[in-house]
């Protein structure tokens, strides 16, 4: 299939969904979508076993598109400097403590928790993974995906310092989440024996402080550029040139993207590109940032749905899959609860807000397209159902149910005197 026939049918497609939504079910925008992609996908899935020429076009675009590529290589460094150019930095200065702690060693805790669970809780029902993949599964799934959280906290009730925490972790846990599953996946690759402390660590460095360093130069070099001149044409080129640049430098030298892309948008977003109060440019350039990261969202969250047409043996994974969300559960709240334990004062988080945090936690893209990535073994097909589960229910679920989990504990909350009083 042409690469222009693609995009117009995503587009085209996108463009339906979107309307529906709008105008007949009138969930949130992303939930929304998402639920629609879904229903025509299994629809199809039907009618392809009954008739295949009825369901080709769309079965068709669902297969020549490579997801994993698109969304780690393509989409996500748009979509994560939009979020971050739009970011309240001094907000994000406020909470940064909670935010490094739930962006690292949250994340390690996560998937180790998550991939030993996951292990012993399968063996439960006779089902055998071996502990390093397990583990794997773990890495992929334990960071908060930027996009989907942005959709769904974007219209919830959160209150701003838990809302500031969630975005600010899910806009840079990726770095450590993606150093976890490269190397485990390298350990796999070359035997778990022939990797060392001194490799991880180098890795851990060239992924990580080798994207925030050309972040920080690409949008240190974007943003003078930008500054330097009026012309709104010339600045929007620049914006996106830069982001560009960034995502095929990092690619070329195998340094992590989305850190790269995050330190970029926070460097150009947080001082104001206006030399003259009438231009009004950096105002103008946010809109268009909103405006791509809301289309850009539209887009992926359909091409999630699509990807159902690709699995047609996913109906062979409930059992794996629904115990996948339980322990995911589990595992986010155990790496919230034990940093939070050990330092309670210097987080600025009560107990309270863990069940948000937990919660709030959704997962997205990121983690279908590194399951996608992933090569041929005996358990390829259990971790990229057990994602696609996750990510279905924490989009789809968590999504629609946040909000009331929200209202419950604000009631808690001001109910608790009361009480007390009497």
């Amino acid at each position: 299939m042409e690469l222009f026939l693609i995009i117009a049918l995503l587009v085209i497609i996108s463009a339906f969904y979107s309307y529906l939504n709008a105008r007949f079910f009138k969930l949130p925008g992303t939930i929304g979508i998402i639920a629609i992609a879904i229903a025509v996908s299994l629809a199809t899935i039907i009618i392809d076993k009954l008739d295949p020429a009825i369901a080709r076009y769309l079965t068709v675009l669902a297969k020549h598109i490579n997801f994993s590529t698109t969304v780690l290589n393509i989409m996500l460094g748009f979509l994560l400097f939009a979020g971050s150019f739009t970011s309240n930095t001094k907000r994000l200065r406020r909470e940064l403590r909670p935010v490094f702690i739930l962006s690292t060693l949250s994340v390690i805790l996560s998937a180790a928790a998550f991939g030993t669970l996951f292990y012993y809780g399968t063996m439960l029902f006779n089902i055998h993974m071996s502990y390093i993949y397990c583990l794997l599964f773990g890495a992929l799934i334990s960071p908060t995906d930027p996009v989907a959280v942005g959709a769904i906290i974007r219209n919830s009730k959160l209150p701003v310092n838990l809302s500031t925490i969630i975005s600010g972790e899910s806009l840079f846990n990726d770095g450590v989440g993606l150093v976890l599953f490269i190397t485990l996946l390298e350990a796999i690759r070359s035997g778990i024996d022939n990797i060392t402390f001194a490799q991880t660590a180098l890795l851990f460095l060239k992924e990580v402080l080798g994207g925030i360093t050309l972040g920080l130069i690409l949008g240190f070099i974007g943003f003078r550029l930008m500054r330097s001149v009026t012309d709104f044409q010339t600045i929007v080129l620049l914006s996106l040139s830069m982001v560009m640049s960034i995502s095929v430098i990092a690619t070329y030298l195998d340094l992590s993207i989305p850190l790269a892309v995050v330190c970029a948008g926070l460097i150009a977003g947080n001082r104001t590109i206006n030399l003259d109060e009438k231009e009004r440019s950096h105002e103008a350039l946010e809109k268009f940032w909103k405006l791509v990261d809301e289309m850009l969202n539209t887009i992926l969250f359909v091409m999630i749905g699509l990807q159902m047409v690709n699995l047609p043996y996913i109906t062979n994974y409930w059992l794996t899959g629904g115990i996948a969300i339980v322990l995911i559960l589990i595992a986010r709240w155990l790496s919230i609860i034990i940093p939070l334990t050990f330092m309670r004062r210097s987080l600025n988080v009560n107990y309270k807000s863990v069940n948000i945090l937990t919660w709030a936690g959704v997962r997205g893209a990121i983690s279908i397209a590194l399951a996608l990535s992933l090569p041929f073994s005996p358990y390829r097909h259990v971790i990229l159902c057990g994602s696609y589960f996750i990510v279905i229910f924490s989009i789809v679920v968590q999504g629609l149910t946040l909000n009331r989990l929200i209202n419950y504990s604000v009631a808690d909350k001001e109910e608790a005197p009361v009480k007390a009083k009497s």
